[in-house]
């Protein structure tokens, strides 16, 4: 098995595409490390993978918060001995308003939850990455990084600065065997698009739900990346819209 020996924590791993890259590591040997806000749902995924065979533990953890991040990866240190992967996954949408609509308080605390998040997830892990001599960093980017919308002020330009830190950690460690890479799925089928839907507010919240991606698909893209692939994008935001990058990984012919 491709991954086996290897630890991968996973954030925002309750739902979604996080949920969906645990089971897809998991699947490959991985030992996977889950973490969320909501401790039963990430609980039941472990049982799950475990009962399966796999290896998996949970820690449930606000990643907008430096110590719940460093306890993230100190426990995942503790148990598996190793952080090889980290997939910094978990985000927020909430809430949609226009700038002056929007509420200070509730604004900085989703650039908390999509921008501190991975820099605090870098900040933890890649100095442990560096005494391993290797590591990869996945970090879950978006078209909003690139592209103002309507209403997603506290989006696109948390996910602007993500796409930085991820050149930036690249930067920082060129000439190691640490890779830090980018992954932009496009608009994927899960509880985020339900509310994006519901805002009415700008192009997206009006797409067909049937155009969006199932969240299997970033997941392959992620474990695509896992094994091996990532060294040839380091520093590089992996499109999954791209359909040459689709038929690498084997998502169409």
């Amino acid at each position: 098995m491709p991954l086996t020996g290897k630890t991968a924590i996973i954030t925002g791993a309750s739902r979604g595409i996080g949920e969906a890259t645990t089971y897809e590591l998991a699947k490959l040997g991985a030992n996977v490390f889950l973490t969320a806000r909501s401790r039963e749902p990430i609980e039941a995924i472990r049982d799950k993978i475990i009962a399966d065979g796999g290896k998996a533990a949970v820690l449930a953890s606000d990643m907008a918060r430096y110590l719940g991040v460093e306890t993230v990866v100190r426990r995942c240190m503790e148990v598996f001995g190793s952080v090889d992967i980290l997939v910094q996954n978990a985000g927020v949408i909430d809430p949609i308003a226009k700038i002056t609509d929007s509420d200070p308080a509730k604004w900085a605390k989703t650039m908390e939850t999509n921008l501190n998040a991975v820099y605090y997830g870098l900040h933890a892990a890649l100095p442990i990455m560096e005494k391993q001599g290797a590591g990869l960093v996945i970090n879950i980017s978006s078209g909003a990084a690139h592209q103002p919308l309507e209403g997603w002020s506290h989006y696109c330009a948390a996910k602007a600065g993500a796409a930085m830190l991820t050149r930036m950690a690249h930067l920082e460690t060129e000439g190691s065997n640490i890779c830090v890479v980018g992954l932009s799925p496009g608009t994927v089928a899960t509880d985020m698009q339900v509310k994006i839907k519901a805002s009415g507010i700008n192009p997206v919240s009006e797409l067909d739900p049937s155009i969006h991606i199932p969240a299997t698909w970033p997941a392959r893209a992620i474990s695509w990346l896992a094994q091996g692939a990532a060294a040839d994008y380091c520093g590089e935001e992996v499109l999954l819209r791209d359909e040459d990058i689709r038929r690498k990984i084997g998502l169409i012919e």
